[in-house]
């Protein structure tokens, strides 16, 4: 199955939920926000949340400064 993953090509193998996406790619649980096909999944609905062959997903990280 293929996503889009922060607009470059990504090769999922298998079904995965967007909980296990994040575990693969060694993403924390916090400090991220998440979109697939341009729709906010909250930290709660990751583990319900099935990839679909073409679903574009967006992570963007938290970065603290000062």
């Amino acid at each position: 199955m293929k996503i889009k993953l922060n607009g470059n090509d990504h090769e999922l193998g298998g079904e995965k939920n967007l909980a296990e996406l994040l575990s693969e790619l060694k993403l924390p649980c916090g400090g991220i926000a998440v979109a697939v096909n341009g729709e906010i999944v909250g930290r709660d609905g990751r583990e319900s949340h099935s990839l679909n062959d073409g679903d574009v997903v967006e992570v963007i990280k938290a970065i603290g400064g000062g």
